[in-house]
């Protein structure tokens, strides 16, 4: 079935340049070519996913014909190939969104209809689970105990939270301002643009198209190039629990071409992304410069976890190895840097190097392993420079620092050593820049005034940890960390009930619980005039 005919509005050669004039220039698309499913083969099991751009419910190729290779991160090597969108993909996807907005189905929609959507495609998910968590396995190279037991449950938890609160979005009313009546209504803001990273994308896909859809808006969203999988299957099944043409569109690409196109769109109302502050950065000059668009940002992190002379050490030294083990430490709030006050510091160095050393590195799929490979060539050779540089500077290696060897893999795959370094300095760049990869950094402190002021020597402000027994001091030091998620005897843990987001360059809104939907909506205030006259 061909896609239907749409108008686009497409923009000049200039059309980026603020000082420049939107074009009135307007061309016609009447279909795309459809684009077939593939098979991935995973242990033995073939799993389908479409390869297309998604737009008004329909897998299609891309109008330039580009595709581009996913690589499955535990060999190197191609799986499949897929559609690669680009600006012009993006014109599509706004225009069918914004006439989904629009449409009376969507526009004047009952929001029980759009929650029971959201829970719909929350029990699609559970229904094929397994396809779905092999293939984020695969994509991404995460455990088993990672993909199951955190990013689906995550998933499907959040879909059917945001599904409870799509007919709880309310307004006030008042009647306190003499001789008026006056209402606000919560509207949901339009065309939203998502842009989403490769280290969780099925539950970032679900993280950021929930709260959307939930107050009334329509999505167009680009998934990573890297792992673009999860979010395609997803799709299938948004069309299978009867979503309307053109209210979830998403188009795979790259960030330089299809994030790009995003930013800067006239017609996107508002654009939501996690990933690099470098890119939230240059996202936050794009919506300025174009529309004004509304912005959130999830940005990067280096995060303090602090170990007091109190605390139970070895519920310390279990938490901060999931701080750092969480997805291989490719999480924007991984525990980075460790402070460890130097009554326990050597207790807890020695205790916490034989835990991290226990951790079994190799293949994704065998359920006995802790870490799998790292995302990407890319952040393999990224994480390495890193190692490279803390050697460079004089920090000791106490632990790991090189590439892990896995056995049948012949070289292949990207893997390193769950790595630890000691002595080191602050102004190192491991204790400075954000490293996506298992490398923690352990430093010593004597004091709360000190570490507090250490933790917070930082451009980022994303989570941050404190183990200790003492109550008081938790709250002290937690009221003190200048951080959006703060932890008190664990780490890495969060959940889809309350906001998550970042002080300082870590980010500006809050994703998850009913901050998020904030976001999404506009405020719109109604005075009804009761007997007051016009002024004189």
């Amino acid at each position: 079935m061909p896609l239907r005919t749409l108008r686009i509005l497409r923009a000049s050669p200039t059309w980026m340049n603020p000082q420049s004039q939107l074009s009135k220039h307007f061309v016609r698309f009447s279909s795309y070519s459809s684009a077939p499913s593939g098979t991935v083969k995973i242990n033995g099991h073939d799993v389908s996913v479409p390869t297309g751009i998604f737009i008004d419910n329909e897998f299609r190729s891309s109008l330039s014909g580009s595709k581009f290779n996913v690589e499955n991160p535990a060999t190197g090597q191609t799986v499949l190939e897929i559609e690669e969108g680009k600006g012009e993909d993006v014109d599509v996807a706004v225009e069918a969104a914004r006439a989904a907005f629009e449409g009376s189905e969507w526009a004047n929609s009952n929001p029980v209809w759009r929650g029971e959507l959201l829970y719909r495609l929350a029990q699609l998910m559970e229904r094929d689970k397994e396809d779905i968590i092999a293939l984020e396995m695969m994509d991404t190279g995460k455990t088993r105990k990672q993909a199951a037991n955190l990013d689906f449950p995550g998933s499907v938890g959040t879909l059917k939270y945001y599904s409870g609160w799509a007919d709880k979005i309310l307004g006030l009313t008042s009647f306190n301002i003499p001789g008026t009546f006056a209402y606000t209504r919560r509207e949901p803001v339009g065309v939203c643009g998502q842009i989403i990273p490769w280290n969780f994308p099925l539950l970032m896909f679900i993280w950021k198209i929930s709260p959307a859809i939930a107050t009334g808006n329509t999505v167009v969203i680009k998934s990573a190039e890297a792992t673009p999988l999860s979010a395609l299957k997803c799709c299938e099944l948004i069309k299978e629990a009867g979503f309307p043409a053109g209210v979830i569109n998403l188009v795979s690409g790259f960030g330089k071409t299809v994030g790009n196109a995003i930013a800067n769109h006239m017609d996107v109302d508002k654009v939501a992304f996690t990933g690099s502050t470098a890119t939230g950065r240059a996202i936050l000059k794009s919506a300025a410069s174009s529309n004004l668009k509304k912005v959130t940002l999830e940005l990067g992190g280096k995060s303090p976890n602090i170990i007091f002379p109190d605390a139970d050490i070895e519920k310390a030294v279990e938490w901060s190895a999931w701080g750092i083990n969480m997805n291989f430490g490719q999480t924007c709030h991984a525990g980075t840097r460790i402070y460890v006050h130097e009554d326990v510091h050597d207790q807890f160095v020695a205790a916490y190097t034989k835990r991290m050393s226990s951790l079994k590195v190799g293949d994704n799929f065998d359920e006995s392993v802790d870490q799998g490979p790292q995302n990407s060539k890319m952040q393999y050779e990224k994480i390495l420079g890193y190692i490279q540089s803390g050697k460079d500077e004089g920090a000791t290696v106490s632990l790991g620092g090189k590439v892990a060897e896995v056995a049948g893999r012949g070289g292949k795959g990207y893997y390193i050593q769950p790595t630890i370094f000691t002595n080191v300095k602050p102004d190192m760049k491991i204790m400075r820049e954000e490293i996506f990869g298992p490398v923690v950094c352990i430093s010593k402190f004597r004091t709360e005034e000190e570490v507090l002021r250490e933790a917070n020597d930082t451009t980022y402000g994303l989570a941050a940890g404190v183990h200790t027994k003492d109550y008081e001091r938790a709250i002290r030091i937690t009221n003190g960390l200048k951080a959006g998620t703060t932890w008190v005897n664990m780490f890495n843990f969060v959940h889809w009930s309350i906001p998550f987001g970042g002080y300082k360059e870590s980010g500006i809104g809050r994703e998850c619980g009913e901050a998020a939907l904030e976001n999404y909506t506009e405020t719109k205030a109604v005075y009804y005039n009761l007997g007051v006259p016009a002024p004189q």
